[in-house]
């Protein structure tokens, strides 16, 4: 996976999140945060950009509802899991 999937998936989640809440400033620490997740992510896997989208926007999710980063980071691994395994899952189950 290229930096440039990493970088597109970063700012649709960024980009999402400011939207939800206005509050928070574009230089928030949360987004530096995202980045490694996502980048850690490429570096251990063959995502595709659909499938870093989702982990991107799940990993914000998690870490406003736990204010724990190692948290936030297992459950969008699990929000992920179950991405891939309904994509494997043949049609009609």
């Amino acid at each position: 996976m290229t930096s440039q999937a990493v970088e597109g998936a970063c700012a649709f989640a960024w980009r999402n999140y400011l939207l939800r809440d206005s509050s928070i400033s574009e230089n928030d620490s949360r987004r530096s945060a995202l980045y490694r997740y996502v980048s850690n992510l490429c570096d251990t896997g063959d995502y595709d950009f659909g499938l870093l989208q989702i982990a991107a926007v799940a990993y914000l999710k998690k870490l406003d509802e736990l204010h724990d980063d190692r948290s936030a980071r297992l459950a969008a691994d699990q929000a992920l899991a179950e991405c891939l395994k309904s994509r494997s899952a043949p049609a009609g189950t």
